[in-house]
């Protein structure tokens, strides 16, 4: 692997305790090109733009995937890395059903590794803000032509990532609107999941909400995600997230979730939440938390649930009563080397 590195750090000027969330790119990237079917040699260089032409062929017909990640520094400022392996065996099934070309492990995980030691001074010692790492992949061949590229662009940046969001989120129910269907994309961390999304996430906060929950494109009955981020509810003592799916997208925080909750003994299940559950439970008084959960929020607790012409208002627990907090402190625990790690997730670099 090649490596170039920048003379003169921009660290000089941008302190990554306080930088607002993906404002600021870290001083290097690393860039490998594939064409005439093969992968050639991944080189770390400076961070900056780069020469395509408008024709290129993601910009006309949507072969772009990502995936994000982050890493962490403890209070003796070492460096981690979280599950690194889930994230790039989810980024290769993205590329699969997109028809890219599968990244080979060690241009993606042996590259991560390097950039990510290069740029190590990037990484925040604030509580609660680490660094955001980007891989991406994109059809890179210029040409009009609606038919898989011939060439791909694999590359990975990093920048500073402070809160997400700062407060619980007003959410509202989406039931004319679809994010994925049965067989589509949804799964996938595809960039087109993510622009079809804005239109009406614009028109909830025209209305006052801060998200949406995505519901299923038959019926709009059935919860599926949360904005950017898979979504939990707790009814009672249970707390249920719907199963993933070719709509839902393999989330590695939900899964790492799922796993504290069954260690920690709280009572946790993969099972479809319809709509009228909620209601119900809210008018019962048995609603009791709703989160969502995603790389960059870790946990995002809701205050109000907006269906139809209705607002319900969910309890205000104290921390102690949370169990997103404690499931959030638990996670976050784990990847900054304060507590002990029984799942062997931390990777250090």
């Amino acid at each position: 692997m090649k490596i170039n590195k920048i003379a003169n750090s921009r660290l000089d000027s941008i302190d990554p305790n306080d930088s607002p969330f993906g404002a600021n790119i870290s001083d290097h990237m690393l860039i490998c090109e594939y064409e005439n079917g093969k992968w050639g040699e991944p080189v770390i260089m400076p961070y900056g733009s780069m020469s395509y032409s408008p024709a290129l062929m993601a910009l006309h017909y949507g072969q772009a995937i990502f995936e994000g990640m982050k890493a962490y520094k403890d209070k003796n400022n070492e460096v981690f890395l979280f599950r690194p392996e889930k994230n790039f065996e989810r980024f290769n099934k993205s590329a699969e059903r997109l028809a890219m070309p599968q990244i080979p492990k060690e241009i993606f995980l042996d590259g991560l590794y390097a950039l990510i030691d290069l740029d190590r001074g990037w990484i925040p010692t604030k509580p609660g803000i680490s660094l955001y790492i980007r891989p991406v992949m994109f059809a890179s061949e210029e040409m009009f032509s609606a038919r898989i590229s011939k060439k791909y662009t694999f590359a990975i940046m990093t920048s500073p990532a402070g809160l997400y969001y700062d407060k619980p989120l007003k959410i509202k129910i989406e039931d004319y609107y679809t994010r994925a269907v049965d067989g589509g994309v949804g799964f996938t961390k595809c960039a087109g999941n993510y622009g079809a999304s804005f239109y009406p996430t614009f028109l909830a906060n025209q209305n006052g909400f801060d998200q949406v929950i995505w519901t299923d494109s038959k019926n709009h009955r059935y919860f599926e995600e949360s904005g950017t981020m898979n979504v939990m509810v707790r009814i009672g003592n249970t707390i249920y997230t719907p199963p993933t799916s070719t709509t839902i997208l393999s989330g590695i925080t939900r899964d790492s979730l799922v796993h504290l909750a069954k260690y920690h003994n709280l009572d946790i299940k993969e099972e479809r939440i319809s709509v009228d559950d909620i209601v119900n439970a809210y008018q019962e008084g048995n609603l009791k938390e709703i989160f969502g959960c995603g790389t960059a929020v870790v946990i995002s607790r809701y205050s109000h649930l907006g269906y139809q012409d209705s607002i319900m208002e969910l309890p205000q627990l104290s921390d102690e009563e949370s169990y997103a907090v404690f499931l959030k402190k638990q996670l976050v625990g784990i990847q900054t080397n304060e507590i002990d790690d029984p799942f062997e997730w931390r990777y250090k670099i």
